[in-house]
């Protein structure tokens, strides 16, 4: 729900049926809350897990939380709780990739891989992500985004994308890190903006090489 996301997005916004926040068709991605850096916390006490029911009310706090500082998402709110709690159970009713970092039980960060709508982009999906502040600069994101890629080709995705701000400096090194590459660029949504909006719209390919393929 997404970016970045969530929801993810990426990019940065979620989305399900009944909610659409961006013109790009992606979630929450836009997801500076996928900044990595320095250890300062015990990182092994962050689970990595696929989001359940009883997630919910935690991750839409977590998604709230990181839409009002208004840097990375592209909304500054999160949806109503029905809506989130649809978007989760529909998520996990399709088998999409959704991954939560949990901390003491409590969501502290999200990454999810959604299809695009329409037949055509069946194979493609949108990334979504995002953390809370005090658990960024840990590796967690690498760690959530690296779970949900494995898990977008299990699924049978062939490629993923995301979108992200320009200024989100920190969340295009780790995309860049894990392969994903500039596809297009948006002009700002908010030109004036203390935020340099404009849109970076980012891929990654999840096929493997002819080559690779004929080893295994």
């Amino acid at each position: 729900m997404s970016s970045a996301g969530p929801l993810g997005r990426s990019t940065g916004q979620i989305r399900c049926r009944q909610i659409r926040c961006r013109k790009v068709r992606s979630k929450i991605v836009v997801s500076g809350a996928a900044r990595e850096g320095p250890d300062d916390y015990r990182t092994d006490m962050v689970e990595i897990a696929p989001i359940t029911p009883a997630d919910i009310e935690s991750f839409h706090r977590t998604l709230d939380l990181v839409a009002r500082e208004r840097r990375y998402l592209s909304f500054t709110v999160a949806p109503p709780l029905d809506s989130t709690r649809a978007f989760v159970l529909d998520m996990i009713a399709r088998h999409y990739p959704q991954l939560v970092a949990r901390s003491a039980g409590e969501v502290v960060g999200w990454c999810d891989v959604t299809p695009k709508s329409g037949p055509i982009d069946a194979r493609i999906g949108v990334l979504g992500m995002g953390l809370l502040p005090q658990f960024r600069h840990q590796g967690i994101g690498s760690r959530l985004m690296a779970r949900a890629l494995a898990d977008a080709r299990a699924f049978g995705f062939s490629r993923v994308e995301l979108t992200v701000y320009r200024s989100n400096e920190n969340a295009i090194r780790l995309y860049e890190k894990a392969g994903f590459v500039i596809k297009a660029v948006q002009p700002a949504e908010a030109p004036g903006d203390a935020v340099d909006r404009t849109v970076l719209i980012m891929a990654l390919s999840l096929e493997l090489p002819d080559a690779f393929q004929h080893r295994r």
